[in-house]
């Protein structure tokens, strides 16, 4: 189940029926996390108009998800993930990361922690599969890259 901010929970199967589903998963409790918010929120900004579900997948309560992410929240679908549950269904192991799932739930790109070739591969690859025009990845406002921080907390 993902539980929107804003809305009722709904099976993830749900969540991508029409669209693919694409979310940056976090750890609020560190900044590594945090450090990623400017890019990721670029990175999903420019796909917010093509054929997928862009937003944030926050480890935390919705109240902790809306204290981390600030306006963020407002911008973006965004997922509170207490339990790690979705997290874990991921089989993510470090956090930041980025997952572009499609309808048939399967992973169709992955990156995790903050390593931007591996964020340009799956937003190009996103780019590709939407018809749309891929972002830069790496920009120089970008932070230098790292390795993130355990997924399971």
């Amino acid at each position: 189940m993902l539980h929107p901010l804003t809305g009722k929970p709904r099976a993830v199967e749900e969540w991508v029926t029409t669209f693919h589903l694409v979310v940056v998963a976090l750890d609020p409790f560190t900044h590594e996390s945090g450090w990623i918010l400017p890019t990721a929120g670029r990175v999903m900004g420019n796909f917010s108009g093509a054929d997928c579900r862009v937003g944030w997948l926050v480890c935390g309560t919705e109240d902790q998800a809306r204290q981390f992410l600030g306006s963020w929240a407002d911008r973006f679908l965004t997922f509170a993930d207490p339990e790690r549950e979705m997290v874990r269904g991921l089989d993510l192991e470090r956090l930041p990361a980025i997952v572009h799932l499609n309808h048939s739930l399967e992973v169709v790109g992955a990156a995790e922690g903050w390593r931007p070739k591996a964020w340009r591969a799956v937003a190009s690859g996103l780019a590709k599969a939407m018809s749309w025009t891929k972002p830069t990845v790496p920009t120089r406002d970008d932070p230098p890259p790292y390795p993130g921080t355990p997924a399971a907390g």
